[in-house]
């Protein structure tokens, strides 16, 4: 059953019959505005969100990270099946896969963001939702809405954190403004 997240809800990722998720999928989608056109045609455009997973240590550094340019984790527990660069589709139009029993010790967060590349803000985008899916059996975690029409073109979206002996998601959803993860930096900090 998946768990609905408001912003600052945390979630465990502790399995029902005990033991703790090995590997996630984080999934990102959503599709643009439609926009009248001339003579009152509606016209779709593009937008291109990307989807970034950032690894931190317990001393709040920047280990590694994962988006459209770099697709792989250099240790290779995580990893960005490609760029989307429309929303078009149905489902998850970009994913992010992370295999927790590989993420190297001194990684204690994965901190996951949206924004978009091409610039537009948010309040030309519509259905846009990222959540967390066991790929051990395909079921949905927890997802986390990205309401906030407004005109930021970025999103912090969620973080999952070393917790005990397994792991636990938070969902963020903090606005920010910028077109890549690294201009994220400073925002994404303040949540670590």
């Amino acid at each position: 059953m998946s768990v609905s997240l408001k912003k600052g809800e945390r979630v465990s990722l502790t399995k029902p019959g005990g033991g703790t998720l090995s590997r996630v999928r984080m999934g990102l989608g959503w599709d643009a505005v439609t926009k009248k056109g001339l003579f009152g045609r509606k016209t779709a455009q593009s937008i291109d969100l990307d989807a970034s997973c950032l690894l931190f240590d317990a001393g709040r550094n920047l280990v590694d990270a994962v988006w459209f340019r770099q697709l792989r984790s250099k240790d290779g527990s995580v990893q960005h099946t490609g760029d989307n660069l429309t929303g078009e589709g149905e489902g998850d139009d970009e994913v992010v896969n992370v295999d927790l029993t590989k993420v190297p010790a001194n990684v204690t967060q994965l901190v996951f963001t949206v924004n978009s590349f091409t610039g537009q803000d948010f309040s030309q985008i519509e259905n846009a939702f990222c959540r967390l899916v066991d790929e051990g059996t395909g079921q949905e975690i927890a997802r986390y809405e990205l309401t906030g029409s407004g005109r930021h073109n970025a999103q912090i979206m969620a973080k999952v954190s070393r917790d005990g002996g397994g792991w636990s998601m938070t969902a963020i959803g903090a606005i920010a403004n910028g077109r890549t993860f690294q201009d994220l930096l400073p925002e994404v900090s303040a949540h670590l």
